[in-house]
């Protein structure tokens, strides 16, 4: 886990780490099973979630469930019903995405990632917008689905969010 106060630099850190940012100074250095990777290979590893990343709103769940995995499949070749059964989003039918709540757009963000068969798992703040229901649910999908993952979870230090977490990596705010 890497936890901080708001500003600290948390975000930053995961979007440097999954090379979505690039360092202004220094080096990072990627390995897959003790071989060198190059940082623009290195998505096919990850599998992240956060609260500043997108999904298509104009998308209902079953489109973005499918556009997501073209590019990244799901554990144990999960169908896109058994997805939609493990979100508990069932009831949602033909709705967009736009008409989800925070709440509803959080777990489908969670579930992409954690359901997504890559072995390092990146969560920024997971349980933003999630009820007390939801962040059980969270919890579950963790213990059942990333397990064999390496998880790094970005926290302000909502306890929920790591209680499952071994490490600590405490940032400072300015």
């Amino acid at each position: 886990m890497v936890l901080g106060p708001n500003g600290s630099g948390k975000s930053t850190l995961l979007k440097i780490i999954s090379s979505v940012a690039s360092l202004s100074a220094g080096a990072i250095e990627y390995t897959i099973n003790n071989k060198k990777t190059k940082p623009e290979e290195i998505f096919q590893y990850i599998a992240i979630s956060a609260p500043w990343l997108d999904i298509p709103e104009e998308f209902t769940l079953e489109e973005i469930i499918e556009f997501h995995k073209k590019f990244k499949p799901f554990v144990n070749k999960m169908s896109i019903a058994e997805s939609i059964q493990l979100m508990e989003l069932e009831h949602t039918g033909e709705k967009h995405l736009r008409n989800f709540s925070s709440g509803m757009r959080q777990r489908v963000k969670l579930a992409l990632a954690i359901l997504t068969d890559a072995p390092l798992l990146l969560l920024d703040e997971p349980v933003t917008a999630l009820d007390a229901k939801s962040v059980q649910w969270y919890k579950e999908m963790i213990g059942t689905y990333a397990k064999d993952k390496t998880i790094l979870v970005f926290s302000n230090n909502r306890e929920e969010e790591f209680e499952f977490c071994n490490e600590k990596i405490q940032l400072k705010g300015e």
